[in-house]
């Protein structure tokens, strides 16, 4: 994606770039996956200030997003690409042959019209989550359980990635961005691919 540079029309702009979004597909969120998100304000159930300089911002909503992928063997469909205020990554709206709609995290390389499925015999492409135990050694996930059926926890953020190393003893063998090797359960769940956008 590439990055705009703004003239320095005032101070502030002079050094300003950011994010042009023309990958998205879509301006605007599915109503029925939005939900309401009231901010604190550093302020606890009392209403006295327990964070100092919180406040402000602008309100966002917050986007429902299928971290489980426990629909399984229904063939999905990506409809479109949004931004999400409250991630790093984007988003992507997947409608299954079910008339069900959700969104995921979208990985890199993924396009508006690809076919996505959650199955144990999923083909290894990006975008298909499958159980750790049927993804070969090598291979680049993301969005990983650390506990079966829990919900991805692990590489969630923009352009993270994991390595999927080996198996031993019911478990496999992870290396994390920071190089730390982790061991989780085999029969954990897994998404193919690198988060997108890397910039």
């Amino acid at each position: 994606m590439p990055i705009k540079v703004f003239n320095p029309t005032t101070s502030s702009r002079r050094f300003l770039s950011q994010l042009d979004f023309s990958e998205l597909t879509k301006k605007s969120p599915e109503k029925r996956l939005l939900q309401s998100k009231s901010g604190t304000g550093g302020r606890n159930n009392h209403g006295c200030i327990t964070s100092r300089f919180r406040g402000g911002g602008h309100k966002r909503q917050y986007r429902l997003i299928d971290f489980r992928r426990d629909k399984k063997n229904v063939p999905g469909k990506i409809i479109a690409l949004e931004y999400d205020p409250n991630r790093t990554s984007h988003i992507a709206l997947v409608a299954y042959a079910d008339g069900d709609k959700r969104y995921i995290i979208a990985p890199v390389g993924l396009k508006t019209g690809d076919s996505i499925i959650s199955s144990d015999t999923a083909d290894i492409q990006v975008g298909n989550a499958l159980p750790l135990n049927k993804i070969p050694p090598g291979t680049t996930i993301h969005n990983v359980e650390m506990k079966p059926n829990e919900g991805g926890k692990l590489a969630r953020s923009a352009g993270s990635m994991i390595q999927l190393v080996g198996f031993e003893g019911g478990y496999a063998q992870l290396r994390m961005p920071s190089g730390e090797i982790r061991i989780v359960s085999d029969k954990c769940c897994a998404t193919i691919g690198q988060v997108g956008n890397l910039e």
